[in-house]
């Protein structure tokens, strides 16, 4: 059964920092792309980043990019969100997802076939 475990939410003041983690079980981690999404309150779920299979592409929203970084440790099966420079409209439930399709469209929830429960950050102004 695979399982996509997401964590490090919280709540931090704008302009401070945040590292997201999502572990994952029961799939061949290497072999997958991996992305997060974010849904605020209200709002459609939306692409933040994403990492290719073997960690050499990423992919980032306008909104978060040269802030959020996305990265890997494939012997860990993790992947790690750094997000800096946080502000308010940040806020959301952050969901790591992962995909075996080859080619994929990082930017498309309809792109990736397993979906963690969400971490929620809340970023005070």
């Amino acid at each position: 059964q695979v399982q996509l475990v997401e964590s490090g939410g919280g709540l931090v003041q704008a302009g401070g920092s945040l590292r997201l983690s999502c572990a994952a079980s029961g799939l061949t981690f290497s072999s997958y792309g991996l992305g997060w999404f974010r849904q605020a309150l209200g709002k459609e779920r939306e692409f933040v980043a994403a990492i290719s299979v073997g960690g050499g592409s990423t992919y980032y929203a306008d909104s978060v990019k040269g802030r959020f970084t996305f990265s890997r440790d494939n012997a860990g099966n993790t992947v790690y969100l750094q997000m800096n420079s946080l502000k308010p409209e940040d806020t959301a439930v952050y969901f790591c997802a992962a995909t075996g399709r080859t080619p994929w469209v990082p930017t498309r929830t309809s792109s990736y076939d397993y979906w963690g429960q969400g971490t929620q950050v809340t970023v005070s102004s």
